[in-house]
């Protein structure tokens, strides 16, 4: 599946520079008229139409339901999904047909994120280049989602990871379940949480942002409805009723949307043991100027309190990757004063040094070990915190010094004359 992936694009990585300045041009292009769009499955959002069966699309009157459709893959996104992705939510964005977009996955899960297995090995085929094309893609995406003008309601049950939450947290309403298991696990895989992450996560409240980072703590429905991260929490045995319902909707009203999700909302009990109930150690410890200090401030609550949530915290972010801790942090730090659009300009500079491999190539090294070979034991290089300098961190903040690189051009989003920025 890995080579094959990797053929298809690297006999055609010249479209993948060229992709938004095309979908740019292609939101210009007139809407479809309201006879064409009456089909109850209509399987395109522009003239092109959906060129792939990963994305799937149903429209029922002024909705449409976008169907993530890799189930083996948990929904895994590819570059052919993000771009079926953006081709649709640019047209709609322009189509007075299409008033309410639903978000949701096929099978067990909504998505568990980018496919970062294919995504390792095409860079060290094909080169970084492609990488930086492909999250350059996945996060222009994020931006067209963050200040569309339409509203979006994500179905959020089963795995929600990684860029599953950047095509979903964005949006207006963000719907979870009993069933949802959500996670940023990107520094156990020497990445960083990225897709606007260094946006939403810095949000939450006190230093929880930090730690749901750092530590790639998994949250459930519950927890993220407490904190922040959702906006309705939904038994999974009543989602396809609220669904139906928001298939009949006929306007962009978001209060009218709010009703109607409301009536299958519920507000549950966090759990004994949730991360949320130790909101005063999170704060105490997460607040620190560096993992240095904030790995000791945890050890010395651990010495003084017998708990298993302190303990399991402190074995995650020693098993991570020391670079990718360094960079998270300060990135979550950056995103507290920055608009959405400025997070994932600046997210692009860092990952386009990841997938260069500037200071370190941990990013491969924990695709090796964790989604490819499956040894769970990554070898990261620097090994130790104390071996990520100040200056190797600030190379990752920085532009690239390369002709073939730009910075990531997201253009002002407008709305009756008025700047559209994110809804969280």
């Amino acid at each position: 599946m890995i080579s094959g992936e990797i053929e298809r694009h690297s006999t055609s990585n010249v479209r993948f520079g060229s992709l938004r300045r095309g979908l740019e041009t292609l939101a210009c292009m007139p809407a479809r008229g309201k006879e064409e769009m009456a089909s109850p499955h209509y399987s395109g959002c522009t003239a092109g139409g959906v060129d792939s069966d990963q994305l799937l699309v149903e429209a029922n009157d002024s909705t449409r339901t976008l169907i993530l459709n890799r189930p083996k893959q948990l929904n895994a996104l590819s570059s052919t999904m993000i771009k079926e992705l953006l081709r649709c939510f640019i047209a709609y964005q322009k189509d007075d047909g299409v008033k309410l977009l639903i978000m949701k996955g096929k099978g067990r899960a909504f998505c568990a994120g980018g496919d970062a297995a294919v995504g390792s090995q095409a860079v060290l085929d094909v080169g970084w280049k492609w990488g930086a094309d492909f999250f350059g893609n996945q996060y222009f995406l994020n931006y067209i989602i963050a200040t569309s003008i339409k509203p979006q309601v994500s179905l959020l049950t089963g795995i929600v990871m990684g860029g599953g939450a950047g095509i979903s947290l964005h949006g207006r309403f963000r719907v979870v379940t009993d069933k949802t298991v959500f996670a940023m696990p990107e520094t156990a895989l020497g990445l960083f949480p990225d897709v606007g992450a260094s946006y939403f996560l810095s949000r939450l409240p006190g230093f929880y942002g930090e730690y749901v980072a750092l530590a790639g703590a998994r949250l459930d429905g519950a927890e993220m409805l407490a904190c922040g991260l959702a906006t309705h929490f939904v038994r999974s045995n009543r989602l396809p009723l609220l669904e139906e319902s928001l298939k009949k909707v006929d306007t962009s009203n978001t209060f009218v949307i709010c009703g109607i999700i409301d009536q299958f909302a519920e507000h549950p009990s966090l759990k004994e043991n949730s991360s949320l109930k130790r909101l005063e150690i999170i704060n105490k410890c997460f607040s620190k100027r560096t993992i240095e200090e904030i790995i000791s401030a945890l050890e010395q609550v651990a010495s003084n309190v017998a708990d298993q949530w302190v303990t399991a915290t402190i074995q995650s972010l020693k098993k991570a990757s020391p670079t990718s801790l360094k960079i998270t942090l300060r990135s979550i730090r950056e995103g507290r004063t920055q608009t959405v659009g400025d997070c994932l300009r600046r997210e692009y500079r860092m990952v386009c040094h990841v997938v260069r491999g500037d200071f370190s190539r941990d990013f491969f090294e924990g695709c090796r070990a964790i989604l490819i070979e499956k040894d769970q034991n990554p070898k990261w290089m620097p090994p130790s915190l104390h071996q990520v300098h100040e200056e190797a961190v600030e190379q990752y903040f920085s532009k690239i010094d390369d002709p073939q690189w730009e910075e990531l051009n997201l253009p002002p989003r407008h709305s009756h004359g008025r700047n559209i920025e994110s809804k969280l």
